[in-house]
């Protein structure tokens, strides 16, 4: 089975007509996306958009062959016209099952948002799994029969929706996973490749035919990934989205509670809000059982509040107790964690700080803190695949 992308653009495309943003602006030539259509085995048309015609014939494919249109979304903006060749567009109820001419089977799958998905197997048995945007699969069955061969969905919109079907074995492995319905407020450029391949996930180009059911080089998850900046970079988030496509995740939070600080508990209170109701809450700095253990992945947030911790237990804050043994004690536990995050099988999203780009600390104890913090993060980001420094909110790559 064959996979034409007409367009892999939100419903009014991008750019936006009248758009002034800067997303719209710089989405021009190869980054422009037309509203997502997908051409299947040139017999089965799923959205008609405006261009569909012209934008096949530039894929090198004509809709001269399509025996069924079927939309899956409303659609609010001008009329689209129906070209002669092609049979009526409709929608199909949920659950209800179509059989082409062609030998494809079509099965419309319920969303939790308006909009109706479709389960498409080729006449050979393999099987693609398209979602409207901004929709998710409602209804999954505990496990499927086996994972899809194809996902082709609002990858950055509902990163959740690839984390239910991972939940329940539908997104497997082998499953490729093509991000499309991309919007103005998706990541540009590079930055959208690795945050759409943190998830196991990729965009292509209008006009790319991908062939359903073959062997393909899969994006590869980086296993350990560290995420540093300043205060308010969006640091945080940044590593909570590199996970938002797990079904499953270990949120470690290192700085515990505070009685009484009602500033710190709104801090914990907005971070909680933003995590997925799936994920799990560990309160705790003993970092090593947990990297050593097997489990879901792990995002730990942070190193810094960690090396707070580690130095309180050392005594480190006292230049006396620091000379008499506090530093060898404080060594021994970070060359523990870092030994743990070498042998660590799980995927590990790990957030710290940079402390030291700014006023030199007035303290000795403060400028301890500030010279083992990058000690710390230093030796941390040696064992880690993926490094990125964040500022401003933009995400810098260190290593890839």
């Amino acid at each position: 089975m064959e996979l034409t992308l007409l367009g892999t653009g939100a419903p009014d495309g991008l750019p936006r007509p009248d758009c002034p943003c800067a997303a719209c602006a710089s989405a021009r030539g190869a980054r422009a996306r037309a509203a997502t259509a997908l051409l299947v085995d040139d017999a089965l048309l799923l959205d008609l958009t405006p261009g569909a015609v012209f934008a096949a014939a530039r894929a090198g494919h004509s809709l001269a062959g399509v025996r069924q249109v079927l939309l899956t979304h409303p659609h609010d903006g001008p009329a689209v016209e129906l070209p002669a060749s092609l049979p009526p567009a409709g929608r199909v109820p949920d659950g209800q099952e179509l059989t082409l001419i062609s030998g494809h089977r079509v099965r419309a799958v319920a969303m939790d948002a308006p909009g109706t998905g479709y389960e498409v197997t080729s006449p050979e048995g393999e099987r693609l799994l398209y979602l409207p945007p901004g929709a998710s699969p409602a209804g999954l069955a505990d496990r499927v029969p086996e994972p899809y061969d194809m996902v082709v969905g609002d990858v950055i919109g509902r990163p959740d929706a690839v984390a239910r079907l991972r939940a329940v074995e539908a997104v497997g492995p082998g499953t490729e996973v093509i991000a499309v319905h991309l919007d103005h407020d998706a990541p540009r450029g590079d930055e959208l490749d690795r945050r759409l391949a943190a998830g196991g996930a990729q965009a292509v180009p209008d006009g790319t035919t991908l062939p359903v059911g073959e062997y393909h080089a899969v994006p590869v998850v980086p296993r350990r990934t560290l995420v540093t900046g300043g205060a308010r970079s969006g640091k945080s988030l940044e590593a909570e989205r590199r996970l938002e496509t797990f079904p499953e995740v270990v949120y470690v939070a290192t700085g515990g509670r505070r009685d009484g600080d009602r500033e710190w508990a709104d801090r914990i209170g907005v971070h909680r809000e933003r995590r997925p109701a799936a994920w799990r809450t560990e309160e705790t700095c003993e970092l090593t059982g947990l990297l050593e253990a097997d489990g879901p992945p792990l995002l730990i947030d942070c190193l810094s509040l960690w090396l707070t911790d580690a130095m309180d237990r050392a005594d480190a804050w006292d230049s006396a107790l620091w000379a008499d043994g506090g530093e060898d004690a404080l060594r021994a536990r970070v060359a523990e964690l870092v030994r743990a995050v070498r042998g660590t099988r799980r995927t590990v999203v790990a957030v710290t700080n940079e402390a030291g780009s700014g006023v030199v600390p007035a303290t000795p104890s403060g400028r301890r803190f500030r010279d083992e913090l990058g000690r710390l993060n230093a030796a941390f980001a040696a064992e880690c695949e993926h490094v990125l420094l964040v500022v401003a909110g933009q995400a810098l790559v260190l290593r890839d």
